[in-house]
């Protein structure tokens, strides 16, 4: 199935319409992706996004043969030939162990939480998973496939990730936090996918004083937490209300609250100052 939506994408640095799908056939492991956000006409944390690709190459033996530069240019290239300033971008590098890699850039089918789940939270479940290499950003279509039958059945927004030693490490598509004794709580970063958003709530956490302990929560201890939500390039921090069956007053929260709050003003800051930005 095609991802690539609205009317072009961009292929190996030349634009493309969406109805030449053929050198989307190309795409073969070993392949990376990323998914970036557009708000307003920016792709919000764009530099963090680029690195984190480059590390995510790195991770499993491999380089990309194209400039952060370049991809920056072609991302504002790609915004301004479609006309769409609030949608997200994917960024998919293929055939990494070839000289002449594939690089594509497309907007794809995007989900925002609606308002009222961040004013009533999110119903999440448990589910016995881990990833092999959990730093890397890679391609794993059959669980993904799995998690997202299981939320369906459950009508559940995200699926927290545990380990044979029954830890939370992260959820399907996004990093948790949890608040336990006036504390934050997260997986150590070898244990999960360092994502973009939960780089940016550790740097806010330093800012406000807020003490962040890199560790992994057990199951056993869901009962016991004052607080938990999600992060992620989509749905930025959203509280968690429910856990399988248990249920957590996030909302009510004061440190979600002070996490939540700050990391709004810092996309504003971010997206106002990156609008003097010029194609080149």
């Amino acid at each position: 199935m095609i991802e690539a939506i609205l009317e072009y994408y961009i292929y190996n640095r030349e634009l493309y319409s969406t109805k030449e799908i053929g050198y989307f056939d190309k795409i073969s492991n070993p392949m990376i992706y990323e998914v970036i956000r557009v708000i307003e006409g920016q792709p919000l944390f764009l530099e963090e996004h680029l690195e984190r690709m480059e590390k995510s190459a790195k991770l499993i033996d491999f380089n990309l043969n194209k400039s952060k530069e370049e991809i920056s240019n072609e991302v504002y290239k790609l915004i301004d030939k479609n006309n769409c300033n609030n949608m997200n971008i994917k960024f998919l590098c293929s055939n990494l162990d070839k000289d002449n890699q594939d690089f594509f850039l497309y907007f794809i089918k995007s989900y925002y939480p609606e308002e009222h789940l961040y004013k009533k939270g999110i119903h999440t479940i448990s589910y016995y998973s881990e990833r092999k290499n959990p730093n890397a950003k890679v391609v794993n279509i059959k669980l993904r496939e799995k998690i997202s039958q299981k939320l369906k059945e459950e009508n559940a927004f995200e699926a927290l990730l545990v380990n044979n030693e029954g830890l939370i490490t992260e959820g399907s598509r996004s990093n948790m936090f949890f608040v336990k004794d006036n504390k934050l709580y997260t997986a150590p970063a070898k244990d999960v996918l360092l994502g973009v958003t939960r780089n940016k709530i550790m740097d806010i956490c330093k800012k406000l004083n807020i003490e962040v302990i890199e560790e992994s929560i057990k199951k056993s201890d869901i009962y016991n937490l004052e607080g938990a939500f999600m992060t992620s390039t989509s749905v930025n921090v959203i509280p968690i209300k429910s856990i399988d069956d248990i249920l957590i007053n996030s909302l009510e929260n004061p440190i979600i609250k002070k996490i939540g709050k700050a990391y709004e003003e810092e996309m504003k800051n971010y997206i106002n100052a990156r609008k003097e930005f010029k194609i080149k």
